[in-house]
């Protein structure tokens, strides 16, 4: 099952539920890939939807680090409510030693010896890690790595 025909059945099973929390998060995802769709004139992939995924997650953390820092705890729970929700379409995410290890591949296969070459490692990297791995993350591994 596709993760769109994925999204499409938890959308109705929510609506079933009446759950209203959830219905709204996944509507919310629906329509920022649907509008990416009108877009580019063409249904998306996989791949793709979990670009979208990816973004949304990231949109929602860049919030909840500006609504705990406001003292907003109200919307912070929200925000991890949403995240929690968005997060169950991403396949499993990679722990750090998992990252560690396949920065340090990464590196010896690009040859990458000073952080001028990082933007090298870092084109090979990502589609390895891709949805698997914050990107924040994955850059601040790197730029140790390459000290």
């Amino acid at each position: 099952m596709s993760l769109n025909e994925q999204l499409n059945e938890d959308m109705k099973q929510a609506m079933k539920s009446q759950n209203k929390f959830r219905l709204s998060v996944i509507r919310m995802v629906r329509s920022a890939i649907k509008n990416i769709e009108i877009d580019q004139r063409k249904t998306l992939d996989d791949n793709e939807i979990l670009d979208i995924l990816s973004r949304e997650i990231k949109q929602r953390r860049d919030s909840l680090q500006e609504f705990e820092k406001a003292g907003r705890e109200d919307l912070a729970e929200t925000v991890k409510s949403e995240i929690a929700i968005i997060a169950e379409y991403l396949p499993q995410q990679l722990s750090e030693e998992e990252i560690h290890a396949i920065v340090r591949q990464t590196i010896q296969e690009t040859g990458a010896s000073s952080k001028a070459e990082m933007g090298k490692v870092m084109s090979a990297l990502m589609p390895k890690v891709k949805g698997r791995a914050d990107g924040k993350l994955v850059n601040q591994i790197v730029q140790q790595q390459l000290q």
